[in-house]
């Protein structure tokens, strides 16, 4: 008799292919398919809350509602960065049901406080199991927290809820790069245990790079078939290159008559701060502005490093309302991405994808095996940087300051590409509809089978 196990790999590699194939041919959408998917998405972050995650979310779950799908997604109050600290306990948004935990905001400025706030999150929604299981539902799980995937691995346990999971994040292994935790620390070796498991139960799972791919299947090979790359996106119908002289964030702050590099987002334990700061170190007697948006972890070191050094090229502003993005995102002639050498093919920067729909050139500091190389080749929209290297980031920028014509010819390149390459919300939550519903199919068989 083939186990379970057997089954599910042998379903995702030989059945699942040929029907998939089947379908093709006939070439029948199945609506009636997409409209019975009752979907809850379990994610920590949600607007109000400006973590990109969220914002990301949000927009997939708009997406996939026009599609059809029964959406409800359970989240937190808001508590990474955000102007409000409160939000409805429900609400319904494009006939989205949403859901908002009482989690408490217990020192969301510092690594115990985020974890705390990510197992009382964790443990609510537990508690939201309950109502997901009455509907039926399949579960849409990300780690945000990066324990959350744990909830799917005990709702197919309890009640043989199908789940798909969101990697937006590898845990243990950034800890381990951080140098937070030991790789032999026992803590790690039940944590890869868990994620085994995990991995192991889930219908689905996205990852967002090809490198992170790796690194999973590094780690579980038995789950290779069952992975999809599905890339972060940004939408070019909200964001939309705006000239900086009509821009009014450009003119509140002072940024018109300035070549200005923009920094917009996360600045934490992931990213590379430090080779930005020596190219502003170079550049610092020249008329040019770097203008860090956002938060995280290394900011306030920014910040100090910044004073003691008596620079007066910088601008810091907070996290910015979603409807003030398009301005801020354009108020720039050159965008800033970095990867930190030692997370590389851990994290994956949304910023990216923005940045290419500003329409402004971008520069990205990454390591040398970086997929982002390979995407900004492609898109040919600015250029790459190795991690440390300030004085080639100085370089490319006085390039762009002294020839503006480039820096445009390569932001309308990186929009472009953003656009041929299917980086934009319809496309993107079609891909996730995809696995959805093939995780619905997969789970279907199997009970069919089992019933014989």
């Amino acid at each position: 008799m083939m186990r379970l196990n057997e089954l599910n790999q042998w379903i995702n590699q030989q059945l699942l292919p040929s029907i998939s194939t089947e379908l093709d041919a006939r070439n029948k959408p199945s609506v009636k398919t997409q409209k019975s998917i009752k979907l809850s998405v379990l994610t920590q972050f949600f607007p109000p809350d400006y973590a990109a995650t969220g914002q990301l979310i949000e927009e997939l779950v708009k997406q996939l509602g026009k599609q059809g799908v029964e959406v409800e997604v359970f989240t937190s109050q808001p508590g990474y960065a955000f102007s409000s600290h409160t939000a409805p306990a429900v609400e319904w948004a494009d006939q989205i049901r949403i859901q908002r935990s009482r989690t408490a905001q217990i020192w969301t400025g510092r690594i115990r406080g985020k974890a705390v706030n990510g197992v009382l999150y964790t443990l609510r929604a537990m508690l939201y199991l309950l109502r997901a299981w009455r509907r039926k539902n399949i579960l849409l799980i990300t780690t945000a927290p990066p324990f959350l995937p744990v909830i799917g691995y005990l709702a197919y346990l309890l009640f043989r809820l199908p789940y798909v999971c969101v990697l937006y994040d590898l845990y243990p292994d950034i800890a381990i790069a951080l140098g937070v935790i030991s790789k032999r620390h026992w803590l790690v070796r039940l944590w890869r245990g868990i994620n085994k498991q995990v991995w192991l139960k889930a219908k689905g799972i996205i990852v967002l790079s090809p490198v992170m791919k790796q690194q999973v299947v590094a780690h579980c090979p038995e789950i290779a078939d069952k992975i999809s790359i599905i890339h972060s996106w940004a939408n070019p119908e909200a964001i939309v290159p705006i000239v900086k002289g009509e821009n009014w964030f450009a003119w509140k702050y002072n940024l018109v008559n300035k070549f200005s590099v923009l920094y917009s987002g996360n600045m934490g334990r992931c990213h590379d701060i430090d080779t930005m700061l020596e190219a502003a170190k170079q550049l610092q007697d020249e008329p040019i502005q770097f203008v860090c948006i956002g938060g995280g972890a290394k900011r306030e070191d920014l910040i100090t490093e910044v004073n003691r050094l008596g620079l007066n090229n910088f601008t810091f502003l907070p996290y910015q309302d979603q409807q003030v993005l398009p301005y801020s995102l354009t108020a720039c002639d050159l965008s800033l991405v970095s990867v930190d050498a030692t997370t590389e093919g851990l994290v994956v920067p949304s910023k990216f994808y923005s940045a290419l729909a500003s329409g402004r050139p971008i520069a990205v500091i990454c390591s040398q095996t970086s997929y982002l190389r390979e995407l900004m080749a492609e898109a040919n929209c600015g250029g790459t940087f190795d991690n440390g290297d300030g004085q080639g980031l100085a370089q490319f920028i006085r390039f762009l300051n002294r020839d503006p014509q480039i820096g445009e010819q390569m932001g309308k390149a990186g929009r472009q590409y953003l656009r041929s390459s299917h980086f934009t919300p319809k496309v993107i939550s079609q891909q996730y509809l995809d696995v959805l519903q093939q995780a619905l199919l997969s789970d279907q068989i199997i009970a069919d089978i089992k019933a014989i």
